[in-house]
């Protein structure tokens, strides 16, 4: 971990935890959990369409679930969870087979309850990636924390780290790979980045069994309403 830690080090990212403990948390990780807006866009809002998503975030979150087959074997619990109604968001989730997305979640604190519940996980077993206030309930209670970086939330980054709510906070900042700089952290803290790589370029056998497992999950799509998440 030490070497992947200084090169993004070098390039801006601060690791508030230890890199030791960083890679420590990394690995007692068994599911992934992403904010939306601000993290795959920078929440700008396009009328009915809500925010958008990159291409190269996206490819990041194929990348990591991979890197996490590889060491385990199965394709592990992802899920989105914004507290808008966001129609690009619910397109990735489904196209990348997440597990769940959770839609108008306004105390995504309950979403998180619902989403340990589900997979029969605890807390300290989600890496979760976020940016701003309306995320802290989970932050701080998730065992890894990515946030991304705003540079106009000086204060809020400072407030964060005297919380104790987040492990590393990335030197991209909001829609500007930020996903992908916090998955390729992820897949090197996990050793994997050039086997990752090398059976993605190859389509290799490896990397089409990943797929086969991933093709299989079915999102779940929930909707906050009257108090409790429904399905949509």
């Amino acid at each position: 971990m030490a070497d992947v830690a200084e090169i993004f080090t070098k390039m801006g990212g601060e690791f508030v935890a230890s890199p030791s403990l960083f890679a420590e948390k990394l690995f007692q990780t068994k599911a992934f959990l992403f904010d939306w807006d601000g993290v795959f866009n920078d929440g700008s809002k396009f009328g009915d369409q809500g925010s958008v998503f990159s291409e190269t975030d996206a490819m990041g979150t194929n990348l990591l679930r991979f890197g996490w087959w590889l060491q385990h074997k199965k394709v592990p619990p992802t899920g989105i969870i914004t507290g808008e109604n966001n129609p690009a968001s619910l397109q990735l989730a489904n196209r990348e087979h997440f597990d769940d997305i959770f839609l108008q979640a306004k105390n995504k604190g309950f979403a998180f309850d619902h989403f340990l519940k589900k997979h029969a996980l605890k807390p300290q077993e989600i890496c979760y990636i976020y940016d701003d206030v309306l995320d802290l309930p989970i932050a701080e209670q998730a065992g890894l924390r990515v946030l991304v970086n705003r540079k106009g939330s000086p204060l809020f980054r400072n407030f964060v780290r005297r919380i104790n709510a987040c492990d590393y906070i990335t030197f991209t900042a909001t829609a500007f790979g930020a996903v992908r700089e916090s998955c390729e952290l992820l897949i090197g803290g996990l050793g994997k980045y050039d086997e990752v790589v090398s059976n993605r370029k190859e389509y290799s056998s490896l990397y089409q069994a990943y797929l086969n497992d991933r093709e299989m999950k079915q999102t779940s799509v929930l909707y906050w309403e009257a108090g409790e998440f429904s399905a949509g």
